[in-house]
């Protein structure tokens, strides 16, 4: 059977708050045993004594079951430190601000990292009244397509997400957007800053 939370994490994060395996035991209502177990893997928190658990530890449930540590520092809300995560299953685009521990269908799902455009994911960004025009020339079939475009400013994002045997472009509003995203489902993110075009 898989572990739901690791002893290391648990360790780990008691060692974190300074608590000793008594300390610790005390405010879960268990023995320093059972805490001991714990952390060596001959045993299980049940899973009613995750929630209790996670909150003396100073973390979420999430962040317990994941063994991650997640902070996020990014209280302004700069959209520039924007995160897209992607489900390899479904294809789900989720967005996040600052650090975040995401699954989908069950799958863990890393932030996407981006890469400089090459030949076949290059873009043309036009500037059509008062918005971008992007457009990628991109098959779209339904095993290899661009998933989504998306224009970011300091204060938003705007997304359109796109189909198999559609077409790869969008129109966004110019609104101080410094940075275009768009996204292969093989070959992953590219962006570029349409101001440079």
């Amino acid at each position: 059977m898989d572990q739901y939370v690791t002893g290391e994490t648990i360790r780990m994060l008691r060692e974190k708050n300074g608590y000793t395996q008594t300390e610790l035991a005390a405010k879960m209502n268990v023995s320093d045993k059972t805490v001991s177990k714990w952390e060596t893997g001959k045993g299980y928190p049940d899973i009613t004594l995750l929630e209790p658990l996670a909150k003396a530890l100073n973390v979420s449930v999430t962040e317990l079951i994941s063994g991650s540590s997640v902070t996020n520092t990014n209280v302004s809300a700069n959209m520039f430190r924007s995160k897209f995560y992607v489900c390899p299953v479904c294809g789900n685009v989720i967005h996040s601000m600052g650090e975040a521990v995401i699954h989908c269908h069950g799958v863990a799902l890393a932030p996407v990292e981006e890469d400089e455009p090459d030949s076949m994911h290059a873009a043309s960004i036009e500037i059509v009244e008062d918005e971008y025009f992007v457009r990628i020339d991109h098959e779209m079939t339904k095993k290899h397509y661009i998933s989504f475009i998306a224009a970011v400013s300091p204060d938003r994002i705007q997304i359109v997400k796109l189909y198999p045997e559609g077409n790869a472009e969008a129109r966004f509003k110019f609104n101080g957007v410094r940075k275009i995203w768009w996204y292969c489902n093989r070959d992953g993110m590219f962006s570029a800053d349409p101001r440079k075009k």
